[in-house]
């Protein structure tokens, strides 16, 4: 595809909304793929191009739409804000790109095999029309594929490869996802229940899909792989960009990486204040021992956890509405999934513009695993459902008055999102629904892991060494196996998911670490609010007003914030 000027899409003094209005709908018509993911309905039977002139076409458009906001006026708060935003998204983008990182990127958890796959997952599947438009998009599979071998091929001529641990794993994922007769898109196409000529058409687009999906593993191993470099880290240049990317925010990274390792030990200290609650005189292994072994903790079987999870988000929308957050009526709907597939730990989904599509939480349950502990995860539906992304994303998405297409459906910044769900934990045990000391003691362990994170990936990707005063390898530079010891030792999650996680860590260099990064500039936000309104400071108007701003980088946030 070629580059397509935006001239005839953002006249010159175009208002900022109408900008933002007309870069989505362009943007749409470019990257299908993710329209779909975004809940932007209209494209479902299309597909991204993902070869090189793909991507030059979307670089196209953001360079476009920035010269058009930077003519444009802001003639209040709400546009300035709006503005900000985007621009400061839009520069981060084409920084990306001009970088090679847009097109190099291939990881195991948030890289275009993996969306090519998810976006199924999202797509309608009762009536006619949906289920060609799902054979559609799978019968487009294999050129979206070929365009991304053409992508992958040309940054590696570039000395841009992903390292070999990621590009081992990918093959793998399309593996599964293409094996013969109980691969993904041949299971999708049996859960659509079709029949006569459009089964025919499935089937078709399936066998398709499978077929390219193998090819690319295959590529992925024996062309690609040879390429890769054997080193995780990607050193302290890429490292810096990579995290104003995910934050929206420019930090000290050495400041933060000793910042975390405090945090890790400040935590472990109240975990082990806590576990004192369950198991008196006992360490946390034990208090942890007997959660495990606590059978009104346990729930047996895929659908029980389902109906768990649902449970508890019903009932956690119910108590926090019209008390600490008004959430519109549309928002106080979550529907909570077992996903098609192994992969992706848990999740949210955002509901589509038209609310057709409800918020989704999604856990990804690993292969073999049938059982869980409750304990671990109350605070994880805090953090995906209300007050987290649930009440984050689907109340954005509803505020058509207030925000523009761009702010309620494209605009997302790690370091925002997932730094409020993080926050929202922490805010839940403020506001006593973690009275209980195991889902306290479960609350701690999921901000010990953040808190960890914020260690192995910035210590990692910067090959830092570890601090001289600790006890645990001093002074010796880190690399994956540290990482893994370091996380083995501290973290309670199944070894098979921790395995995951760590390599979720090593191949998306900034993420990682923006949950509990995130949460630190929320928690800085609310006391510069509280020091600003001082005896005035209401806890939730704050909450009201800064979500209401949308999702911004965190720098833009504390200006808006700063200026109410």
């Amino acid at each position: 595809m070629a580059c397509v000027g935006m001239g005839s899409y953002l006249p010159y003094m175009s208002t900022v909304n109408e900008i933002a209005e007309r870069h989505v709908t362009r943007f749409a018509e470019l990257d299908p793929v993710t329209a779909t993911a975004l809940g932007l309905v209209g494209h479902d039977d299309e597909m991204t191009d993902l070869s090189p002139d793909g991507f030059a076409s979307l670089d196209d458009l953001d360079r476009t739409t920035i010269a058009a906001l930077r003519q444009a006026s802001s003639t209040d708060h709400r546009s300035q804000v709006a503005k900000d935003g985007m621009l400061e998204r839009l520069a981060v983008y084409t920084e990306l790109y001009s970088s090679g990182e847009t097109e190099r990127t291939l990881n195991v958890i948030s890289s275009w095999p993996q969306s090519l796959r998810s976006v199924f997952d999202l797509m309608p599947t009762k009536g006619e029309q949906a289920l060609h438009n799902i054979a559609a998009r799978m019968a487009a599979v294999p050129q979206a594929l070929d365009g991304l071998r053409q992508t992958y091929l040309r940054q590696a001529h570039r000395g841009h490869v992903a390292p070999q641990r990621q590009v081992a794993a990918v093959a793998r994922q399309c593996a599964d996802w293409s094996a013969p007769g109980k691969g993904f898109y041949s299971a999708l196409v049996r859960r659509t229940e079709g029949n006569g000529s459009i089964r025919v058409e499935l089937d078709r687009g399936a066998v398709a899909a499978s077929a390219a999906t193998a090819e690319f593993g295959r590529f992925l191993e024996s062309e690609l792989l040879p390429l890769a470099p054997d080193r995780d880290a990607i050193g302290r240049d890429r490292y810096r960009l990579a995290s104003r990317a995910y934050l929206g925010a420019t930090i000290d990274l050495d400041e933060a990486y000793a910042w975390g390792w405090a945090e890790v030990l400040t935590i472990e200290a109240e975990m082990r204040r806590v576990a004192d609650k369950i198991v008196p005189g006992g360490t946390v292994a034990d208090a942890v021992a007997a959660l495990d072994a606590d059978p009104a903790r346990r729930i047996a079987g895929r659908d029980r956890l389902r109906e768990w999870m649902q449970e508890m988000a019903d009932r956690t929308i119910a108590g926090m509405d019209g008390v600490h957050f008004d959430i519109p009526e549309p928002a106080r709907r979550i529907e909570c999934m077992i996903a098609p597939t192994s992969d992706g730990g848990i999740y949210y989904t955002g509901p589509s513009e038209d609310w057709s599509r409800p918020g989704q939480m999604w856990w990804a349950v690993p292969d073999g695993v049938d059982e869980f502990s409750t304990w671990k995860e109350v605070t994880t539906i805090y953090h995906e459902g209300v007050p987290g992304h649930h009440l984050q994303i689907a109340q954005t998405v509803f505020m058509r008055e207030e925000l523009n297409r761009w702010q309620r459906l494209m605009c997302w910044v790690s370091g925002h999102g997932e730094g409020w769900a993080l926050y929202a934990e922490r805010l839940m045990d403020e506001l006593g629904y973690l009275a209980d000391p195991g889902d306290k003691l479960g609350m701690l362990d999921a901000q010990l892991l953040r808190a960890a994170r914020v260690v192995v990936d910035i210590g990692v990707h910067l090959e830092l060494p570890i601090p001289r005063e600790s006890p645990w390898h001093p002074g010796e530079i880190w690399n994956a196996e540290l990482a893994w010891e370091f996380l083995r030792s501290r973290v309670h999650i199944e070894e098979q998911m921790l395995r995951f996680e760590l390599d979720r860590y090593l191949g998306w260099a900034g993420q990682a670490s923006s949950y509990k990064l995130g949460e630190r500039i929320w928690l800085q936000a609310r006391d510069e609010a509280r020091q600003r309104q001082g005896a005035g400071f209401d806890l939730k108007r704050f909450h009201s007003q800064a979500l209401a701003l949308g999702s911004l980088g965190l720098d833009p946030l504390r200006e808006a914030l700063a200026r109410l």
